[in-house]
C-alpha cells in the first residue's frame, strides 16, 4: 500500500477574492475549476506538483445552499486550510487498511462536477466529517485513471512545506503507516493544518487553518 498527497483544500467565503490574494503574493493564478452540484461550492485549483494541487473552494452563489455545506463553509468567514485528501493506489484496500488501525471511513461516494469547458470530471472519494473543525485526518479519493486536476490547473507552485498537528499524533501516524504515506505529526492541544508553497520568482506563501 502506498499513498500520496493528492490535494489541500482551502475554504474561502468568496471564491474570487481569495484567488486574486493568493494570485497577488505568487504570480500565478488560480484557474476556474467547476461547480459541485448539490453541493453548493465551486472552486478554483492551482498544481503543486504532477499529482498534488491547491483546491480553493467557496459557497456557489448560483446554486441553492444545501443543508450540510461541506468542510463548515457555511461558518467560514476567514480564508483557511480546512482538510486534506490522500491518493492511495488502491481506495477499497485503503479504506480496510485504515479500519485495522482503528479509523473508519464509513463510506465511498461517487462525486462529480463539470468544468470550465462543460466537461463532466468524475471520482470515488471517502465520506468526510460535515463540521467546522479542521480535518487533520484525511479524507481518501480515487480518480479512476481519468485526468487528474493537477493535469490541467495552472503551475509555477510547489507544496514546500505540509505541517500537521493533533491533540493525537500517535493515532495519525497510525493511520499513515496503515496508508503507506511518510508524514509526521506534531503534537498540539488543538488541531491544525498548514502548508508554505513556492513560488515560480522564490515567493513563499504560508496557509494556515
Amino acid at each position: 500500500m502506498t499513498a500520496t498527497i493528492d490535494h489541500l483544500v482551502y475554504v474561502c467565503p468568496d471564491l474570487g477574492p481569495a484567488v486574486d490574494d493568493i494570485a497577488g503574493q505568487t504570480d500565478v493564478r488560480a484557474a476556474f475549476g467547476g461547480q459541485h452540484p448539490g453541493l453548493g461550492t465551486h472552486n478554483a485549483l492551482l498544481s503543486l506538483a504532477d499529482r498534488t494541487y491547491l483546491e480553493i473552494i467557496a459557497p456557489d452563489p448560483a446554486q441553492p445552499r444545501p443543508a450540510e455545506p461541506p468542510f463548515g463553509l457555511d461558518t467560514v468567514t476567514q480564508p483557511g486550510l480546512r482538510a486534506w485528501a490522500v491518493a492511495p493506489d488502491d481506495l477499497d484496500a485503503a479504506v480496510r487498511q485504515a479500519a485495522s488501525a482503528g479509523f473508519d471511513y464509513a463510506a465511498i461516494v461517487n462525486r462529480r462536477r463539470r468544468t470550465a469547458d462543460g466537461r463532466e470530471l468524475t471520482w470515488r472519494m471517502t465520506t468526510y466529517a460535515q463540521s467546522p473543525e479542521v480535518a487533520v485526518t484525511p479524507f481518501l479519493i480515487d480518480w479512476g485513471g481519468g485526468e487528474h486536476p493537477a493535469g490541467t490547473a495552472p503551475g509555477g507552485l510547489s507544496l514546500h512545506q505540509f505541517r500537521l498537528r493533533s491533540p493525537e499524533p500517535g493515532r495519525l501516524c497510525a493511520l499513515f503507516r496503515a496508508l503507506g504515506l511518510d508524514l509526521n505529526v506534531e503534537n498540539a492541544s488543538r488541531p491544525a493544518i498548514s502548508a508554505v508553497l513556492c513560488g515560480p520568482h522564490g515567493q513563499r506563501l504560508v496557509l494556515g487553518s
